[in-house]
């Protein structure tokens, strides 16, 4: 991989890739939610696409300057998929294990229209039995009135998109909220007690220097999150940064890897000497006995999601699906009560062994002993190559039993991670 920051996708949210899911495994996905059902934890994801202002490293499906009328009619359609996604077969009577609001920005919507969605998915899914029920917050969304009632509805776990705390940072980025929203935002989350918070930072936003990013690191160790997610910046080509960059001929101002590297690393120590302890490459938890992140692991582990919203992407049975990505052909195939599935894919039982020992890898210890278990395959024979290339290359710190990576394997682990694809799989993320 260059140093340099380039368009492009660097982080690996799944396997095989998205550009191998078809629109026609589509029947497949349906015959899927019509067959009986697995074994596996169930847990259900809701796309809320709305926000504010669309930032310009966002690559996700989101709608801003949206009409309330369109707000009210998503909020409803999610609804009305969450009843007719928990009436198929292969997810009927079955008890939710986690649950994620995700986006765009689910705090977006209003109390009012959130108290109404989720007395929907109770009453079609129930999450009494959930072990984790996360909700994303943007600072500029939430009001004390709002928090309150995310506690009420049921919110366990709150994650509040901070990003970074440099006012002149986040504008030149596109985010629609300042600092002083943040703090105004956290005393009301603070207050209200929820069994688990997390803020998501952001390293190598345009803009960024060593001393902005250490006061970054500082004040949000002051808010004293029980844990803190740390993502480095990336360029997808879709994102406002890349569109804006490639029509004026110019590169965009991004740090490099080794810098963001670097940062993330810096963050890592100063939580670390907090306290803190290391949950995966990108966060690290304050208390690792009590606080866990049950979404992550159990969808990591190959658990069942069912995604709700527009473009989101779900999990059946070992089938992989995605939603339809756009507005209009979404609404229409929910308002007439059917699933709005737009492509998939069946992964081979290898493949599926592969998407848990990277997903898994990205801790930095791979479990090998569930995986053999699982699937009869020792993780560190089969791939014993792999493991030695990228021991000799430093990133590892020992491989058996166990794989454990170095911290430098910890804070690159998605480069890493095409060594275990299918050689055509790993031949395009070289490319």
């Amino acid at each position: 991989m260059s140093d340099v920051t380039e368009p492009g996708s660097y982080f690996v949210a799944n396997y095989p890739p998205f550009a191998r899911w078809t629109a026609a495994a589509v029947p497949d996905v349906l015959a899927t939610f019509a067959a009986p059902p697995t074994d596996v934890p169930l847990g259900l994801y809701l796309h809320v696409p709305f926000c504010r202002k669309r930032c310009k490293f966002c690559y996700f499906r989101v709608y801003t300057d949206v009409a309330a009328s369109d707000v009210e009619r998503y909020s409803l359609a999610l609804a009305r998929e969450a009843a007719t996604a928990a009436a198929q077969p292969a997810v009927a009577g079955r008890s939710l294990r986690y649950v994620y609001f995700g986006g765009g920005t689910p705090s977006f919507l209003s109390v009012k229209q959130l108290e109404r969605l989720v007395a929907g998915i109770h009453e079609s899914f129930g999450w009494d039995d959930a072990e984790e029920v996360t909700f994303e917050c943007e600072p500029g969304t939430l009001s004390e009135p709002k928090v309150k009632a995310l506690k009420a509805l049921g919110m366990t776990r709150i994650s509040l998109g901070v990003e970074n705390f440099d006012d002149q940072i986040l504008e030149a980025n596109g985010r629609a909220h300042l600092s002083a929203e943040i703090i105004r935002a956290w005393d009301w989350i603070k207050a209200a007690e929820f069994p688990s918070t997390n803020v998501d930072l952001i390293a190598g936003m345009v803009g960024e220097t060593d001393e902005s990013w250490a006061a970054t690191v500082e004040k949000t160790l002051a808010l004293e999150p029980d844990s803190v997610t740390i993502y480095q910046m990336e360029l997808p080509f879709n994102t406002v940064f890349v569109k804006d960059a490639k029509g004026e001929g110019r590169d965009v101002p991004v740090a490099d890897w080794a810098t963001k590297r670097r940062w993330v690393g810096e963050a890592f120590d100063r939580f670390l000497s907090r306290g803190y302890a290391v949950s995966s490459g990108y966060t690290l938890v304050r208390d690792a006995a009590r606080v866990s992140f049950r979404y992550r692991d159990m969808l990591w582990e190959g658990a069942d999601l069912v995604a709700l919203g527009v473009a989101s992407f779900g999990h059946l049975s070992g089938v992989h699906y995605q939603n339809e990505p756009h507005w209009d052909p979404y609404l229409e195939a929910v308002e007439a009560g059917r699933l709005p599935i737009h492509r998939g894919l069946r992964p081979t039982r290898r493949e599926l062994l592969i998407r848990e020992l990277i997903l898994g890898l990205k801790k930095g210890i791979l479990d090998t002993r569930r995986l053999a278990a699982k699937y009869g395959v020792d993780p560190v024979v089969e791939w014993g190559g792999a493991w030695d290339r990228l021991s000799r290359d430093g990133w590892l710190e020992s491989i058996a039993p166990q794989p454990v990576l170095s911290r430098a394997g910890l804070l690159r682990v998605d480069s890493l991670l095409p060594s275990f694809f299918e050689p055509c799989d790993a031949e395009k993320a070289a490319s």
